[in-house]
């Protein structure tokens, strides 16, 4: 299992981790399998999304933000529940197909850590599998 570090700037941030998640595959030597990816945190998640174009990253952030507002009738008192409920949707791991070396992603996609209580240093946990 690897570890991948990410550190983020913003409360609500998507931050593509596609080619951290591709170096661990390659250094792995695994050819065909599957990778695992997982994020061991309650405030922050993982998904897999159109890559190509920021602003559908941007626009997830918009929309999660405002289906489940950082302030509102929450009896959690860290004062962080949105981002609970909002990992409760995202999820916090993905599987991933390896062929020839590579993860099988759709033209479009890519992998995003998920962060919904930031700035904060995070980490995410690799496993490639053959």
């Amino acid at each position: 299992m690897v570890h991948i570090d990410v550190r983020t700037r913003n409360r609500v941030e998507m931050v593509d981790i596609t080619s951290e998640v591709q170096a661990v595959v390659k250094d792995s030597g695994v050819t065909d399998g599957v990778c695992h990816v997982y994020v061991p945190h309650t405030t922050a998640g993982v998904c897999i999304n159109e890559g190509a174009d920021p602003s559908v990253s941007r626009d997830i952030e918009k929309s999660l933000s405002k289906l489940i507002p950082h302030t509102g009738d929450y009896k959690h008192l860290e004062g962080n529940s949105d981002a609970h409920i909002k990992t409760a949707l995202v999820g916090s791991s993905e599987t991933i197909f390896i062929e020839n070396g590579r993860l099988v992603l759709g033209t479009w996609q890519a992998v995003y850590f998920c962060e919904f209580d930031g700035p904060r240093s995070r980490k995410v946990l690799v496993k490639v599998m053959s």
